[in-house]
């Protein structure tokens, strides 16, 4: 926005720099055609008309040189503009493909939290429920996690090494006992790999 309000300003710039060129131009013609004319008969007047048409010429050289140096800055910030508008575009488009990507990410996790959420229905009428009761009891006050795998006789929720006490204890239960860690409370997992 910046550098178009200064390609902007600059044009208008150039188009006053260059009326006053043409001003002065147009007086020195008319002040040429004159003299030309013969007009003038007088040598005072004669004189005064010629300093002026050469006072005129050296102020269109100085306006002419205003003009360009107005239009070399008019031409550097229109380069700038169409960098930027360039830069712009390149980011836009990047924009529009991270968003498409996005999309296209949540309908695939929402897929995804809708079939785990079916099987979860499916499960969860499986499971009794008073177990299912506090393991939605354990899963609030454990930031979502309610149950945890015991493996290598590591808990995987605290990642805490169970004593051998609790290791023995957890060994000696029926397979239908519900187990927990003595450190986070939650329900521990037992699979093949809990190193009972």
């Amino acid at each position: 926005m910046a550098a178009q309000t200064e390609e902007s300003d600059t044009a208008r710039e150039q188009i006053k720099a260059e009326q006053d060129v043409d001003q002065v131009r147009q007086r020195a013609v008319r002040d040429q055609q004159r003299l030309d004319s013969g007009a003038v008969s007088s040598p005072k007047d004669l004189e005064n008309l010629q300093r002026e048409i050469a006072s005129l010429a050296k102020r269109q050289g100085d306006l002419e040189d205003v003009v360009l140096e107005v239009m070399e800055r008019r031409e550097s910030a229109q380069e700038r503009v169409a960098e930027l508008t360039e830069r712009v575009g390149s980011v836009e488009s990047k924009i529009e493909d991270a968003t498409a990507r996005r999309d296209a990410a949540f309908e695939t996790l929402d897929g995804e939290a809708a079939t785990v959420t079916k099987e979860r229905e499916v499960i969860a009428g499986a499971i009794p429920a008073d177990l299912l009761k506090l393991y939605e009891k354990l899963r609030e006050q454990q930031g979502g996690v309610g149950a945890a795998k015991l493996q290598a006789r590591t808990c995987q929720g605290c990642r805490q090494e169970l004593s051998i006490t609790d290791i023995n204890e957890i060994r000696a239960a029926a397979p239908d006992t519900v187990v927990r860690c003595e450190n986070c409370r939650r329900i521990l997992v037992r699979t093949a790999e809990s190193g009972l």
